[in-house]
């Protein structure tokens, strides 16, 4: 019998976070290669990507938290590009704090005060079922 605890996410969520993954590399790849216009396109994506991936996972609180840190961090990272871009890096830059900052106080909130609840409630309605080791062979098959 298996004691593993198992987290998936749908399928669908998964292709959008594969396709966020290319935009963010892409818009990188773009900034570290001076490559301004492309690298600003896509940003766009990029965002869109990210805010889009945060709205639907909005439901699982674990992953709505990661998302939105990560949602702040795009921004920081994107707005840091846009002003090296433009020469303005030395006087500029000191303000990605304030995203980067934002999407801590999400992990932050997670961790110290949800994160403690959920496992509480947890353990209050957890139950425990065994489940053959064919059956969880099975399931990693697949």
């Amino acid at each position: 019998m298996s004691t593993e605890k198992m987290y998936t996410i749908p399928d669908r969520f998964r292709k959008v976070e594969n396709l966020h993954i290319l935009f963010w590399l892409v818009k990188d790849i773009c900034w570290c290669m001076s490559f301004r216009t492309v690298g600003i396109i896509m940003l766009i994506p990029t965002l869109t990507v990210a805010v889009l991936i945060t709205w639907q996972t909005r439901k699982l609180k674990a992953e709505l938290f990661h998302n939105l840190a990560v949602t702040f961090w795009i921004c920081a990272n994107g707005y840091w590009m846009i002003i090296e871009f433009l020469g303005r890096d030395d006087t500029l830059r000191i303000f990605t704090v304030i995203p980067f900052l934002t999407g801590l106080f999400f992990l932050f909130i997670y961790y110290v005060f949800i994160l403690p609840r959920e496992k509480k409630k947890e353990k209050l309605v957890s139950i425990t079922v065994d489940v053959p080791e064919e059956t969880m062979m099975i399931t990693r098959r697949q």
